[in-house]
């Protein structure tokens, strides 16, 4: 925990270690925070807890709104846009970039002023007490003390117009006597254009652990949705910038190539060594083991991104192991004239546990890995949580459903020809 504080600020930044649960701690947080701002003094603002992560220093995508609008109503309709898009779990902030504060301006007449002998400095302070929250006290309660506030701000521009600032016999002089009055924006700190015209960006930061892909479609959801709407100006048009999602698709694309890419070299190489009855058997256990180990995966919360591709592509030479020693023994036995049911029952139950031990062996090798500290530690633990899933499917595909799968094949044909040439000896 680190605290900072100068005149008229204070901060407190906390820190926690990778995998901490930030939704507990957050809301942890939170009511420390509103039994402590009991003692802050009276006139302090309201004091927030935000979240920050390394994800939400980066916008994972940017909504940019343009058009032949007026500024104010892409303004308002860009903050509608933010409430409804951080109403989501997914989504940690939404700024919005070309967004300018409102302020009244307040446009003096100054020979109106000396006519009725006021002075510009009195009449501004006459509005600035006028316009504040007055403390009144404190309310004690069994919930704790409250404290209470009387509001005496303006609600509307009428408000204003009728503040009256000077009585001259029976005439009461109003403030709209001598000034008049406007909505504006406060002059920008910065801007936001899109191929040279003026534009209102909504900057989409995720939540840490929350998954991109699924992120960006529900901000695009939202955003067609809210261009359906009757309201919606037809000169505001939407267009998506900085999309990160198309990034990550595209390399999970390459990834699920090359996965593609590295099953065909194995079953091309089995095929080539080993026979095309061989290669089908080994061939279908890398699927099944994929699968499988993906369910596992999805059973323990655990997305596809692209740590679990490479450990897949790295587990995909290793997944056929087991199959081939099943099958390989099998076939001896085959060629011994033992019933193919009898041969892959054999060959299950002779190298269940050479098949165990040599998985086994493969498994701890990688797994230290699942217990490396930090926030490094927490990123590379899928590649170990994905190749144990993996590999203990295809220790099953190869003990359970080779075997199986073998019996219903029969024997290969050059054991059956085999066969034939020595019964008519």
């Amino acid at each position: 925990m680190t605290a900072t504080a100068s005149e008229g600020h204070a901060s407190v930044v906390l820190e926690f270690n990778a995998g901490s649960d930030l939704d507990t701690a957050l809301t942890d947080v939170r009511e420390a925070v509103d039994i402590a701002k009991n003692k802050l003094p009276e006139d302090s603002d309201e004091p927030t807890v935000n979240e920050i992560t390394l994800a939400s220093e980066v916008p994972v995508l940017s909504v940019v709104l343009y058009g032949t609008v007026p500024e104010r109503t892409t303004i308002q309709i860009a903050r509608k846009l933010q409430d409804k898009l951080e109403s989501f779990r997914q989504i940690l902030e939404v700024d919005i970039a070309g967004d300018r504060e409102d302020v009244v301006e307040v446009i003096v007449d100054p020979l109106l002023m000396e006519s009725y002998g006021l002075d510009q400095q009195d009449v501004f302070n006459l509005i600035s007490r006028n316009n504040r929250v007055v403390a009144a006290g404190f309310i004690d309660t069994g919930y704790g003390r409250f404290s209470v506030k009387v509001p005496s701000v303006f609600e509307s521009l009428k408000d204003i117009l009728e503040l009256p600032i000077k009585v001259d016999g029976n005439t009461v002089v109003t403030f709209g006597d001598v000034a008049t009055i406007r909505r504006a924006f406060r002059d920008p700190n910065s801007f936001a254009r899109l191929n040279g015209e003026g534009a209102v960006v909504l900057e989409i930061k995720k939540r840490a652990g929350e998954n991109i892909i699924e992120t960006v479609d529900i901000v695009k959801a939202v955003m067609a949705e809210a261009q359906q709407r009757d309201e919606w100006p037809d000169n505001l048009l939407v267009k998506y910038t900085l999309d990160e999602s198309e990034d990550v698709n595209n390399m999970l694309t390459d990834l699920q190539n090359n996965i593609l890419s590295a099953i065909i070299l194995v079953v091309v190489v089995i095929l080539a060594i080993l026979g095309a009855r061989t290669a089908f058997l080994v061939g279908i256990s890398i699927p099944g083991s994929f699968l499988t180990g993906l369910l596992i995966l999805a059973i323990g919360g655990i997305t596809i991104n692209m740590i679990v591709l490479f450990a897949l592509i790295m587990a995909v030479g290793m997944l056929v192991d087991g199959a081939i020693v099943i099958t390989e023994y099998a076939d001896r036995r085959m060629q011994e004239n033992v019933r193919p049911a009898d041969a892959y029952r054999e060959a299950a139950k002779r190298m269940a546990w050479p098949i165990t031990a040599s998985t086994a062996t493969t498994l701890a090798a990688f797994a230290p890995l699942l217990f490396w500290p930090d926030t490094t530690g927490e990123f590379m633990s899928y590649l170990p949580i994905t190749l144990i899933a993996t590999l203990s499917a295809s220790l099953v595909m190869a003990l359970l459903f080779v075997p199986v799968l073998g019996q219903v094949l029969g024997k290969p044909q050059y054991i059956s020809q085999k066969s034939k040439r020595e019964s008519r000896r």
